[in-house]
């Protein structure tokens, strides 16, 4: 770099001024000899102030780079009378001065000139930046030591200009190597210290204790709270026999073998009891490694020991809660699946008005088969719910998230019902312009319900026989087969085994379809569901029509439960309906005259007193439950009865199991 001589003191000029440099640097070097770290700062700023006086400049400091070098901290800083200051810590980018940084952080080279227009044009930024900062001469330094962080040594010259004589600046670069070294040196220290205070902190936060043990002489060093267990002196080492004697009898055999695996080198995990006083029991947990020492062999282990009494405890408690909530689970997994039954016959039969015997009978028949693939059939009079039953089944099954597909086998005309059932291709008869999928399709995975099965064409059974077996068919106009899995229930009004006699169903697909018959008893048959039957319909209706019927007399009632309802449950509810529109007024009127009706057969079996009937009724309850009187599935819960009470009328009425 170009430089122009330029007039300085004679006290600088010579080996006189060299001389003196010398002297002051070996000063300044002795000072740094064994310095305390607290002492390491103020020395730097008396070396800086030297220098500073020695070569009559107004400014010099330290400066450290930041990591990924982006930036410059004042570490030391020293100034002249009357030039402006800038605070120590501050932090300047190096983009305010790049052409200078290149030159230090990346290529570690001098930086120095005597007037700024020695700076060469690329360092026109830097140029700018001295000029708004006052600066007429600047020597810069980098120093590396053993860090990461490069250094520099800056010494700034604002009032005038100044030459920097060569031969100077390695003893410069010296000096601060001497700064920097102290530095890292307090820095270290400081390190040290903290991280002694974070361990003593920690060892005091967790309650820990300290030990050594020399497997020369057998003694166990241990930081005073250690000693307390075995109630040692202040200073007393403890002999590792009166360590073990302490140790619970159970545990002992644990520690010696923890001990043989350290010495081979394995690291120390062992949690055992100490006998603090009679009946006073610690647990510890000790952890702990060889040392190895400068000849590269290892006669200590060194460790720690935590007192963890108190979460023995907790684990303890934890596994008596643990166990007192795994038998409340048992009890409560007990207690659901009794609700479920429960529910599953009172109110997953939510849209089956009644709680007379005869339909709690039904009902848990539908129960008990619910949760199986068995095909069922349901047998009952026209309008007795036997879709209801139907839909019951299908909502208590593990089908219930998919679809259940109802056909009605007596609405369809006997030329569609193959392809509704089991689909067309595209052609396969006129009219049929498009590929359909079949209700067997649609209720894969679910359920089909065929009502009124006894209407389906015999030509169609025996492809419905198949579908019951094998899962399988053909799409109407198509050879490909196509298997499902798909449950069955059928319902039919028919006597299906006369009419497998009389030839007109097929025998073998009754008897495929007859697995779990459920039987809906007729409304004549379990009057005591009227008067409930009656409230829903009229406050449906009421509802339906805006109407507000608040009284239903008792004549009405009577009537409507003396009729036979040859109907069923659908007439009952088609009549409430008309009385429901016809009435004037809150009081319910009735729109029909309900006669009663002659029942065919009824006249041919003689008449029994309800002595008899409830007899007959009880009795065969008892025999579909195996007589069982108690539980879900007992006679009583059936019959609506207690079982006391049951018990009473079996009693009264002479019942007894033979």
């Amino acid at each position: 770099m170009n430089r122009q001589t330029l007039e300085q003191p004679d006290r600088k000029a010579g080996p006189q001024s060299h001389l003196e440099f010398e002297r002051l640097l070996a000063d300044l070097s002795a000072k740094f000899v064994g310095i305390p770290a607290d002492q390491v700062d103020s020395e730097i700023d008396y070396g800086l102030r030297q220098i500073l006086e020695f070569f009559q400049v107004d400014r010099a400091g330290v400066l450290r780079s930041l990591p990924h070098k982006s930036a410059y901290r004042i570490t030391h800083a020293v100034y002249s009378q009357y030039v402006p200051s800038v605070p120590v810590g501050v932090e300047l980018p190096m983009s305010l001065y790049p052409w200078v940084s290149e030159k230090l952080a990346k290529k570690l080279e001098v930086v120095s000139f005597s007037r700024l227009d020695d700076l060469p044009p690329e360092a026109s930024v830097d140029k700018q930046r001295y000029a708004e900062w006052g600066i007429r001469s600047s020597l810069d330094i980098p120093i590396i030591t053993g860090g990461s962080a490069v250094h520099v040594i800056a010494i700034n010259s604002v009032k005038n200009e100044r030459v920097w004589p060569e031969d100077l600046i390695p003893r410069l670069r010296l000096l601060g190597e001497i700064f920097v070294n102290a530095m890292e040196r307090r820095d270290k220290e400081q390190a040290l210290r903290e991280s002694e205070e974070r361990l003593s902190l920690a060892v005091a936060s967790a309650d820990a204790r300290l030990w050594e043990l020399d497997l020369d002489t057998e003694m166990i060093w241990s930081t005073e709270e250690g000693r307390d267990p075995y109630r040692l002196v202040p200073g007393q080492d403890l002999p590792f026999a009166r360590f073990l004697a302490h140790v619970h009898p159970a545990d002992r055999e644990r520690i010696v073998e923890s001990l043989e695996k350290a010495k081979s080198g394995e690291h120390v995990n062992v949690e055992y009891r100490v006998t603090v006083t009679p009946g006073n029991l610690m647990w510890v947990n000790t952890q702990g490694r060889l040392l190895i020492d400068a000849s590269g062999k290892s006669r200590r282990l060194m460790g720690i020991s935590i007192d963890i009494t108190e979460r023995k405890a907790m684990e303890a408690q934890l596994r008596e809660q643990l166990g007192e909530i795994e038998r409340l689970k048992l009890q409560l997994e007990d207690e659901n699946i009794y609700l479920r039954e429960e529910l599953g016959r009172e109110m997953g039969f939510g849209n089956i008005i009644g709680k007379s015997a005869a339909l709690n009978y039904v009902l848990f028949r539908a129960g008990q088969v619910a949760p199986t693939d068995a095909a069922v059939l349901i047998l009952g009079e026209t309008g007795t719910g036997k879709g209801l039953i139907a839909n019951a089944i299908h909502g208590q099954s593990s089908r219930r998230d998919k679809p259940m597909v109802t056909v009605n086998c007596a609405a369809l005309p006997a030329n569609l019902i193959e392809s509704e059932l089991f689909g067309r291709e595209k052609g396969a008869f006129t009219g049929a312009h498009a590929r359909q999928a079949g209700r067997f399709e649609v209720a894969d995975g679910g359920t089909i319900f065929l009502d009124e099965i006894g209407e389906l064409p015999l030509e169609l059974q025996s492809k419905l026989l198949r579908v019951l077996q094998d899962g399988e068919f053909e799409r109407l106009g198509s050879a490909k087969t196509i298997k499902v899995d798909v449950r069955v229930i059928a319902s039919t009004s028919r006597d299906l085994r006369k009419e497998a006699q009389a030839g007109r169903f097929r025998e073998d697909l009754y008897y495929r379809l007859n697995v779990f018959p459920v039987s809906i008893p007729p409304l004549r048959e379990r009057v005591t569901d009227i008067p409930e039957l009656v409230r829903f319909f009229v406050d449906k209706y009421s509802r339906k029509f805006g109407r507000r019927i608040e009284t239903i007399p008792k004549t009405a009632m009577k009537a409507l439960e003396d009729y036979s309802w040859p109907g069923n449950v659908r007439e009952l509810e088609h009549v409430i309906e008309r009385a429901v529109i016809t009435t004037e007024g809150t009081v319910f009127r009735l729109a029909d005259r309900l006669e009663p009706l002659r029942v065919a057969g009824a006249a041919d079996a003689p008449l029994k007193d309800l002595a008899s009937m409830e007899r007959e009724y009880i009795l065969r309850v008892l025999r579909e439950t195996g007589w069982r009187i108690e539980g879900p599935q007992g006679a009583a819960r059936i019959l609506n009865l207690h079982p006391s009470t049951l018990r009473l009328r079996m009693k009264k009425l002479g019942i007894r199991r033979t």
